[in-house]
């Protein structure tokens, strides 16, 4: 589909963005406080409003009964904020496959951050678990508006049962994207954004790649794009070359003294994954356990640290056993191999195993102490419990990045200079169009426009209010940035934050 083309069938759906209005307002008339009961939409159809016609459709009905009229949401709770908001946590009826619709349904969990009717409303694709505390992303809190948040399927509760992995991919997803997206229009009719970060980022992608018209633009943070599973090259360069030779060498120190002590280590980490309650079948045992958590202390601390973070890594010739063991715990988690924490990512590690790939990287300093294969034990089928089958799928993500470079349209990506998932970025195309890529120097898998240089992050901000559908860009980010009493919730919630941010191996 032609540009033009595209741009006149939005232009269609969507209706100008009204004037932006300040993030402390109080909550207009129209969106009503005065919310019933939680109902599903089962109970809604054919319920008319006072104007004869279903509350969905009612632009002066409370947005509680707006969205519990929209056929397939149910609302399980509604969450009180202090910044002139409406939070809700629902679930959406979606196929269990879109493309074979008899096969039936599951809930598919989602949440809603309402700030008005007339604001544009920001779509994040979650790629975990749904953190169900209010919290904004920062193409939100950019453009003032509304946010609708979805629970990547196969994680629970958003899974059917009995669960058929062979529908946990990226074409499911993003038509899980699109119908509700699509069912949300009805009420929320400016302009429309997408975002994610990490994973989520890669599942806005997928989105637009399938559904380039369902939003006006995409915003991706630390999206890795692992076209070729094969070429490991990038990696390994990333960990020869980030940071400084001296913190280089110290990481490498800590994480060999690690498996040098493993004799005293081991039986202490046995000990708190006992007491915790945890089994390894998954991996095998606590052994092998212990040597995958100590292959990921490096990857980890590039991922969350920064560079300056160095001089909290123990040294190796003198730092004492609960030293090492702390850091060991601050960087893998002691039981963040064990079967019960690893069951909470097994619809991400099913994916990595079966689209998204992994990254593979030179660990040959470590040789002569590993107790175990390394590519064996690092592949990511060591983390899909063995009784789930996978089949790895070669095309799927060349197919995303040659969508990304011949047709993509109004895209940003933003990356982190020392995040090792950045090491195999997004890359732009000749056909590529309105899209950007950003990098944040030295940082990591937390990195926001927000933490570019300022020329920048400045020249972002201002194509994020724009695809939002503002007129006066430079007003808006004035406003958008202004600090005002009670208008953020502050970071993601602890449960969102942590899942958000993936585990080693991808």
């Amino acid at each position: 589909m032609t540009t033009t083309v595209r741009r006149l069938l939005a232009s269609a759906l969507l209706i100008p963005l009204l004037a932006l209005g300040g993030l402390a307002s109080p909550a207009s008339a129209a969106d009503g406080q005065g919310a019933q009961g939680a109902q599903g939409a089962q109970g809604d159809q054919g319920k008319g409003s006072r104007h004869g016609r279903s509350p969905a459709d009612d632009p002066t009905a409370d947005i509680k009964d707006r969205l519990a009229a929209i056929p397939g949401v149910t609302i399980t709770e509604e969450k009180p904020t202090t910044t002139g908001h409406r939070y809700f946590v629902a679930t959406y009826t979606q196929p269990i496959d879109h493309f074979r619709p008899w096969l039936g349904t599951f809930q598919q969990r989602f949440s809603l951050l309402h700030r008005g009717y007339d604001r544009p409303t920001v779509f994040y694709t979650n790629g975990y678990t749904l953190g169900t505390n209010p919290s904004r992303t920062e193409p939100t809190r950019l453009v003032d508006g509304n946010q609708v948040s979805i629970e990547y399927r196969f994680f629970t509760p958003s899974r059917p049962e009995p669960a058929d992995w062979s529908k946990a991919g990226i074409r499911q997803g993003a038509a899980d994207s699109h119908r509700l997206v699509t069912a949300l229009k009805r009420i929320y009719q400016e302009e429309w954004l997408s975002t994610g970060a990490s994973k989520g980022g890669m599942s806005s992608t997928y989105f637009r790649r399938f559904y380039p018209d369902d939003v006006a633009g995409t915003i991706a943070y630390v999206a890795p794009n692992n076209t070729n599973v094969n070429d490991y090259q990038a990696y390994s360069d990333f960990f020869r070359t980030v940071g400084t030779p001296e913190c280089r060498a110290r990481l490498n120190a800590a994480q060999r003294e690690l498996l040098v002590r493993r004799d005293r280590l081991v039986p202490r980490y046995v000990a708190d994954n006992k007491a915790s309650g945890s089994t390894f079948n998954t991996l095998g045992s606590p052994d092998r356990a212990y040597e995958a958590g100590v292959l990921d202390v490096v990857w980890g601390f590039w991922q969350y640290s920064l560079e300056a973070d160095c001089a909290k890594v123990p040294v190796a010739a003198t730092a004492t056993d609960d030293e090492l063991y702390t850091w060991f715990d601050s960087q893998s988690g002691i039981t963040g191999n064990s079967d019960q924490s690893l069951a909470k990512y097994t619809a991400y590690y099913y994916q990595a195993a079966t689209e998204l790939g992994a990254p593979f990287f030179d660990v040959s300093h470590l040789k002569d102490v590993l107790h175990y294969d390394y590519k064996e034990l690092y592949s990511v089928r060591s983390y899909v419990p063995k009784e789930i089958p996978t089949v790895f799928n070669p095309n799927a993500m060349p197919d995303i990045d040659r969508w990304v470079k011949r047709e993509g349209e109004r895209i940003m990506y933003v990356y982190g200079g020392n995040d090792p998932w950045g090491a195999k970025p997004f890359h732009l195309g000749r056909g590529s169009e309105d899209s950007y890529v950003y990098t944040v120097p030295g940082g990591n898998h937390g990195s926001k426009i927000e933490q570019l240089p300022a020329a920048q992050s400045a020249e972002a901000t201002a194509k994020v209010l724009e695809w939002a559908g503002l007129g006066d860009a430079n007003a808006a980010r004035s406003l958008a940035k202004t600090p005002q009493p009670g208008s953020d919730f502050g970071p993601l919630d602890v449960e969102g934050q942590r899942l958000e941010q993936e585990r080693r191996p991808l």
